[in-house]
């Protein structure tokens, strides 16, 4: 049997992704980060809400991992989710605002102990960080020179929605980009 360390190493995290409408809008928004403050690491992947960040985990055991995912999922349950306006994490990260519920907050920490238990999965520096649920529209290659001409333009910008969150999503990187994987319902076993 290979060895951990040896095996081929998928990455993954897993999200809470928004219903068409919002993608849309949040793909706009993307796009013109892209276009005018040449910030394109955003459209590396779907608009999400990161419930569990980026892991390693290998390539042989992907099918376990799906199923851990499906029988943590449908043990929850659907939850509200409101965006509100935009905020950021100066200097290079702008995203949409979400606003913190009781069942969004109470998601992760119940996700991040399965991963921890069923998986050792354990992302240190996430457990230390308070969580701050956002949709991130630009960052990582948003220059601080960038993000001090575009933050004005959306600090009172005003964007709205809300939906209610049926399904976990798995993304797994292909090298170039996050795809989605796999999206368990939540709410399947009650």
């Amino acid at each position: 049997m290979e060895s951990y360390k040896e095996a081929e190493l998928l990455r993954f995290f897993i999200a809470l992704v928004p219903p068409p409408p919002v993608q849309d809008y949040a793909n706009q928004v993307k796009q013109y980060f892209a276009e005018r403050y040449r910030s394109r690491k955003a459209l590396n992947s779907p608009p999400h809400i990161t419930l569990q960040p980026p892991f390693k985990w290998p390539a042989s055991q992907a099918e376990a991992l799906a199923h851990g995912l499906a029988s943590f999922a449908a043990g929850q349950r659907p939850l509200p989710v409101w965006l509100d306006g935009f905020a950021a994490f100066a200097p290079r990260v702008i995203y949409i605002n979400v606003v913190k519920s009781a069942e969004l907050m109470a998601i992760k920490p119940a996700l991040i102990d399965f991963m921890a238990a069923e998986f050792d999965i354990v992302d240190k520096q996430d457990r230390n960080r308070s969580f701050k649920p956002h949709l991130t529209v630009a960052f990582r290659d948003l220059k601080p020179a960038a993000f001090r001409q575009a933050w004005p333009e959306f600090e009172h910008k005003a964007v709205q929605f809300d939906f209610v969150a049926a399904q976990l999503t798995l993304l797994r990187h292909n090298g170039q980009r996050w795809v989605i994987e796999q999206q368990p319902a939540l709410g399947q076993s009650r």
